[in-house]
């Protein structure tokens, strides 16, 4: 059972993150409605109401489902200086794609709504933020050859995401590789 209704369809659940995601990208977090997104998923607006509450709980749904793969921490594939500036490339990388749009849209939306800024820090942020520690933490450890301690672990995350967010959200501008390189050498060395 969904939160708000019977099952769901999962191809018409995909019709409807999708049309989202589309709508969004081509004009913008103001302009997309409920009508529209039913409308290019070619469901009743009903449907859409019956399984979710507004736009901002259908893009944070979309945006679930397509950072668990573009935010994801791939397995040891090189060294760990490696396998964390390959993973910066990634998020570097999502936030030029369609899912990386609708976080910064989001993101946006969240300084002006404080029900959608929870929203989205309980939900989404707080997990990607749990996906991200386990997966810096298993480099350092790697690295350093000891389980790092928590707490230095989430300042040694927002040390090496903050930049890329920084340069995307504040600039508008996408993160060169070179920053994600040079961040993630600053962090290991941070741990020897």
């Amino acid at each position: 059972m969904s939160r708000t209704g019977p099952r769901r369809s999962e191809s018409i659940r995909v019709a409807v993150l999708n049309a989202a995601d589309d709508l969004l990208v081509e004009q913008g977090f103001a302009a997309t409605t409920i009508e529209g997104i039913a409308t290019r998923a070619g469901v009743a607006k009903q449907t859409i109401y019956r399984w979710w509450k507004s736009k901002v709980e259908i893009l944070l749904d979309a945006l679930e489902d397509d950072a668990l793969e573009g935010l994801a921490w791939a397995e040891p594939a090189g060294t760990p200086v490696e396998d964390l500036v390959t993973h910066l490339h990634r998020v570097a990388d999502f936030f030029q794609e369609p899912a990386g749009q609708v976080l910064q849209a989001l993101l946006g939306n969240a300084q002006l709504d404080q029900d959608a800024a929870v929203a989205l820090r309980e939900g989404f942020l707080r997990g990607q933020r749990e996906r991200d520690l386990v997966g810096l933490g298993a480099i350092v450890e790697r690295h350093t050859g000891k389980a790092p301690d928590r707490e230095h672990l989430g300042r040694l995350a927002d040390l090496l995401l903050g930049p890329i967010y920084y340069r995307v959200l504040v600039f508008g501008a996408p993160a060169d590789k070179e920053l994600g390189e040079a961040a993630a050498h600053l962090v290991l060395r941070s741990t020897d």
